[in-house]
């Protein structure tokens, strides 16, 4: 049976792919959480990463760089799954681009 659609319905594709991008900056969080609060690397990521041993040095840093990046992936795909007010819109955008400056700040300020 056929359903009409209208201008009103959002691209069947383009929510398929918004949710996919919800998962994976879900995955993005936890795993960055997990390696910053574990401060060691899962063993997958070390054997294809073939990160060296300065950089398996810096799990905190790069952890909570990947939890702030996946945050604000998340914030940014949450307007475009939910109905919300133009303004509601806004400061999720806002509040995405400051994830994106923290982690990016996170990442070239946290030294070892």
């Amino acid at each position: 049976m056929l359903v009409p659609v209208t201008m009103d319905d959002p691209d069947p594709v383009w929510v398929a792919l918004s949710g996919v991008s919800v998962i994976l900056s879900l995955v993005v969080v936890v795993l960055g959480v997990r390696v910053a609060v574990t401060r060691t690397f899962p063993a997958f990521w070390v054997r294809v990463a073939r990160l060296t041993t300065r950089q398996r040095g810096q799990p905190v840093r790069r952890g909570g760089f990947l939890a702030l990046l996946g945050a604000g992936l998340l914030v940014q795909q949450a307007p475009l799954l939910l109905p919300v007010p133009l303004a509601v819109g806004r400061a999720l955008f806002a509040l995405a681009l400051l994830l994106l400056v923290g982690a990016v700040g996170w990442f070239a300020l946290l030294r070892r």
